[in-house]
């Protein structure tokens, strides 16, 4: 075998200064399968005229490994008639199981997915592995009426960036993915490396030849944990900050970046903070500015997966709430009227 290793409907508008888009934002309920908080969505992708939602399929904790879809023009006439139950097709993906075996032969201890791309039938997905694993991965499979089937040839290696100790960044593997001119582009959770914080580009000729391209990106504080396509060489993403201390205060900013800090920090401490941001491509540099702050409700979500649609957005969560109990919550951000 050759692998490489190389509704109820809650609507309300935000208002920010004069850069700031007025969403409204629309809470769509789910059918219980699908809020159920331990499918931990990571990632979203609209293909085919439908929403995919990605679960992360922790197969360590003996979770399914599975894809969601949902139509758009059923999403669409839920927005419109709350009283709709979303109807859903469920895709099993096959074979993951080996790939992790394969991952931990090389030292790398799968942890879950986190980015998706599907391109026609082909779904490209990227792996996290725990903190002092040396490498995330990209794999690649068929899309079929009822599964996803990971082609065991190929397992991508991407190299985890390192801080100037030599360490690991707590948490962190390549959250977000797009694709380019038939190249993907894989950005790394955490992009506050004091030089090159890099986008590591693959193009997939073959089984036998892979092709990289090392773009870098604007130091961005906090996480990233999606982007989306809005036009060419344009991108939205997400711009997560957890309060947590310990391990996960490699996420904080210093106090002397006052602009930042004031972000994520008030009198009474740390707090989690949330908003989108764009993000272009240009001259073999991605270069970001602030777009929206998320409403303080909606702030301690741990947003996971976007999706452009409509000159608005989908977003999704992890599972992770302000309060329990946890559940799975998929937002539309609609331009206003």
């Amino acid at each position: 075998m050759r692998f490489f290793f190389a509704i109820f409907f809650t609507v309300f508008s935000f208002y920010g200064n004069a850069q700031t888009p007025n969403f409204v934002i629309k809470n769509i309920s789910l059918p219980s399968e699908i809020s159920y908080y331990d499918n931990q969505f990571s990632g979203l992708y609209i293909q085919q005229n439908k929403l995919f939602l990605m679960s992360e399929s922790r197969l360590q904790d003996n979770a399914e490994a599975k894809l969601y879809a949902i139509n758009l023009t059923d999403i669409d006439r839920k927005i419109i008639d709350t009283s709709f139950i979303l109807p859903y097709k469920k895709y099993k993906i096959n074979n993951l199981q080996p790939l992790r075996k394969l991952m931990l032969d090389h030292g790398d201890d799968y942890e879950g997915l986190e980015a998706i791309v599907i391109e026609n039938n082909d779904v490209y997905l990227t792996v996290e592995t725990a903190t002092p694993s040396n490498n995330c991965y990209l794999l690649k499979g068929v899309l079929t009426d009822t599964a996803v089937e990971m082609d065991l040839k190929v397992l991508i290696p991407l190299p985890k960036p390192i801080a100037n100790d030599g360490s690991h960044i707590y948490n962190a593997g390549f959250e977000a993915m797009t694709m380019i001119d038939k190249t993907l582009f894989t950005f790394f959770e955490y992009n506050s490396f004091p030089k090159d914080n890099l986008v590591i580009g693959t193009k997939i000729m073959s089984y036998s030849n892979v092709f990289f391209q090392l773009p870098t990106i604007t130091i961005l504080p906090f996480r990233i944990t999606d982007i989306t396509k809005t036009s060419k060489n344009n991108y939205t993403a997400i711009n997560y900050f957890f309060k947590g201390g310990g391990d996960d205060a490699i996420y904080r900013v210093p106090k002397s970046d006052t602009q930042n800090d004031k972000l994520i920090r008030d009198t009474a401490g740390y707090k989690s903070y949330c908003r989108l941001v764009n993000i272009s491509y240009k001259k073999g540099k991605y270069i970001w500015k602030p777009l929206w702050e998320f409403p303080v409700q909606y702030m301690s979500y741990n947003w996971e997966g976007i999706a452009a649609y409509k000159n608005g957005y989908f977003l999704m969560n992890d599972k992770y709430t302000p309060a329990r109990p946890y559940k799975s919550t998929l937002l539309f951000l609609a331009p206003p009227n």
